[in-house]
């Protein structure tokens, strides 16, 4: 990766577009360290162990969303947006339609997500000031008292402005790192959030080993065993199960086509972080809801229902793996299309070494995609539990310990780091070969 490195920041078009990056990335940490007009947040929204939607965002926007800044809802509205399209593209024909207009229907498909972005920032932005208020976290007039009537109503549009334009502007800036810069753009934003925290974690694993005794032996393990699962990403994110194909001869005037042998690649982890993102919202929403419920308002059988949804206890494990696989499951499904596969492999005169062409070659397919997705979720699911299994068990020997970087923040960092040195190295190849061609 390092060697990939030094390589392209010799090629003076890759230099600039890494410095381009760089600067993208410098003003996102600038806009992510500037406050809201009318904002007043000191010691930030959440603690880095409770477990609420609130927590999430934060985690994907690098603690802008903690701290009220012009960034605070970052990339996260956007990467919603996406994703909702991406499922109303299968849901919709009309959106399937536009999906198989070629580089026209995409760019419509674009600007679609965007104003979805913005809607979906909107919505956020608001309830982010609702919260706000609520929390006596706004500005308030001489007596200390919060604003009413028409200042109350200008105080909310200022606050939900700036943070709906600074939404629509860091999406902005990922489309100019897609355009003149390296990598995706998004996960280029996301990725700099996320490593923006590493400085907390690396603070708090020097205060466990401060308090000496088991600490002594166990952060060091604990060390030891976030590389690993570094390691673990790194090979899941290239593993891939590899489906024969061998395409039949065919003569087409004095030329002869086809013959060869080849292979459609699945790759283990086909649906990446989703599963875990989809699974961590849904278990974030009750601990969310209960944030705008005061306890003594509480009966003894909600208190219970609350309780399950905390990473402490032995069924928040188990909702989580339950639905990571339902996710893995459900992405892959629309994903991949059997039927449309094995059709396609017909039609080209091709055929699975030992499967009839038709129901069977789908059958197969179906069958190989089944394996690879539950192989791809129980491996993600390690991932995504460890965070919670180590609380866990340093709360039972009574030597608690909490990780501020979780398994979806490992797998993001880890999976665009991988993609951006791809992409360095298909740029560095692509200008190899024009060369050689010149």
């Amino acid at each position: 990766m390092i060697s990939t490195f030094i390589n392209a920041w010799k090629i003076a078009d890759l230099r600039k577009k890494i410095l381009f990056t760089a600067f993208i990335v410098l003003i996102f940490r600038i806009g992510a360290a500037i406050p809201v007009p009318f904002t007043n947040i000191t010691d930030g929204l959440v603690a880095g162990n409770e477990e609420n939607f609130m927590n999430y965002l934060n985690m994907m926007t690098g603690e802008a969303f903690n701290y009220g800044t012009i960034f605070a809802m970052s990339v996260t509205p956007y990467i919603n947006s996406s994703i909702i399209i991406q499922l109303l593209t299968v849901a919709i024909p009309a959106l399937e339609k536009l999906s198989k207009e070629g580089e026209e229907g995409r760019k419509k498909i674009a600007t679609i997500t965007r104003y979805t972005t913005i809607a979906l920032a909107l919505l956020q932005s608001t309830a982010y000031f609702i919260y706000l208020r609520s929390q006596n976290l706004v500005v308030v007039d001489a007596n200390g008292n919060q604003f009413t009537g028409f200042s109350m109503v200008l105080q909310a549009i200022v606050v939900i402005s700036v943070l709906t334009a600074g939404s629509a502007f860091v999406m902005w800036l990922g489309e100019q790192v897609n355009d003149k810069g390296i990598g995706n753009g998004v996960s280029i934003i996301l990725f700099a959030g996320i490593v923006s925290r590493m400085p907390t974690l690396v603070t708090m694993m020097w205060q466990y080993l401060q308090y000496g005794g088991p600490y002594l032996a166990l952060v060091p393990t604990v060390i030891l065993v976030l590389l690993a699962m570094i390691a673990f990403i790194v090979w899941m994110d290239n593993a891939e199960r590899r489906i024969p194909v061998q395409y039949a001869k065919r003569v087409v005037g004095r030329k002869m086509y086809g013959g060869q042998s080849t292979h459609i690649p699945i790759k283990v982890n086909m649906s990446g972080v989703l599963p875990i993102i989809f699974a961590s919202s849904i278990l974030s929403l009750p601990p969310t809801v209960q944030m705008f419920i005061k306890a003594e308002n509480l009966s003894k059988g909600w208190q219970t229902f609350f309780g399950l949804f905390k990473s402490t206890h032995w069924a928040y494990g188990i909702m989580y793996f339950v639905l990571i696989l339902f996710f893995a499951y459900f992405y892959a499904s629309i994903q991949y299309n059997p039927v449309e596969m094995a059709n396609n492999i017909r039609k080209n005169s091709g055929m699975i070494p030992g499967i009839r062409p038709g129901k069977p070659t789908a059958d197969y397919i179906q069958k190989i995609l089944g394996r690879i997705t539950l192989l791809g979720a129980l491996l993600i699911s390690v991932i995504a539990l460890f965070p919670i299994l180590l609380t866990q068990f340093t709360q039972l020997i009574g030597r608690p310990m909490t990780l501020s970087l979780g398994g979806t923040s490992l797998i993001i960092v880890v999976g665009v780091a991988l993609e951006t040195v791809k992409t360095l190295e298909s740029q560095m190849m692509m200008r190899h070969y024009k060369g050689f061609l010149d």
